[in-house]
């Protein structure tokens, strides 16, 4: 497994999802809002479209993207998993929490999953906000001890010979799994093949398949 706790991880944490599971720095923010909105200092229909942006055009659409095009061009594949940094922001997607990239690629014999041990290090350009599940402390510590286990609760069995690979994002970097292309899609458009692409598989928390045709 790949570990680094010695950097210092930036706190700042994104937008929850819901109150099931906040921590003390998302009720301090939420009840900072509260107060701003009251005073007429935030306009909530504008916050909310500032959180719609970055969950749904934001993220996880560009990693979706990004995947696609690794899937369809082998040079940029390549350069990817050489220098991600540098090869998503060809394509435009640079920002605040991804300024330093590494990309991990799913195979048959290898599976990777990412957490943030020590707070919810996530890369914002390409994935969007963290899911409420990725920073909750279950996750956090249990992504480690017990990968197959959390797998398992996202509905992914893998293989007892498949190897798993656990990264721990820091402040400092921050990684993007580039999932397993199903089978049947070499027909695909470049596009298509994004549509396919969910935010879970991009963090190792999903596969990507095919959906099933309608009868």
């Amino acid at each position: 497994m790949a570990h680094d706790h010695d950097h210092p991880h930036d706190h700042h944490h994104a937008h929850a999802e819901d109150h099931s599971e906040l921590g003390e720095m998302d009720l301090r923010v939420r009840a900072l809002e509260t107060v701003l909105t009251q005073k007429g200092y935030v306009d909530p229909a504008a916050l909310d479209l500032l959180i719609d942006t970055y969950q749904t055009k934001i993220g996880p659409r560009n990693g979706a993207r990004v995947v696609a095009r690794a899937w369809v061009d082998a040079r940029f594949r390549e350069w990817l998993l050489r220098d991600a940094t540098a090869a998503i922001a060809s394509l435009g997607y640079t920002g605040r929490q991804g300024e330093h990239m590494v990309a991990v690629e799913n195979t048959p014999t290898r599976h990777h999953l990412v957490v943030c041990t020590l707070c919810s290090c996530y890369p914002w350009p390409v994935l969007g906000l963290p899911p409420t599940w990725y920073k909750s402390a279950p996750y956090r510590s249990r992504a480690v001890k017990d990968p197959r286990g959390v797998l398992a609760d996202f509905g992914v069995s893998l293989p007892q010979t498949t190897e798993l690979r656990v990264w721990d994002s820091t402040a400092e970097v921050r990684y993007l799994v580039i999932p397993q292309r199903p089978p049947g899609t070499e027909g695909l458009a470049e596009d298509e093949l994004a549509a396919l692409v969910s935010r879970d598989s991009m963090i190792g928390t999903a596969l990507v398949t095919v959906p099933a045709a309608a009868p």
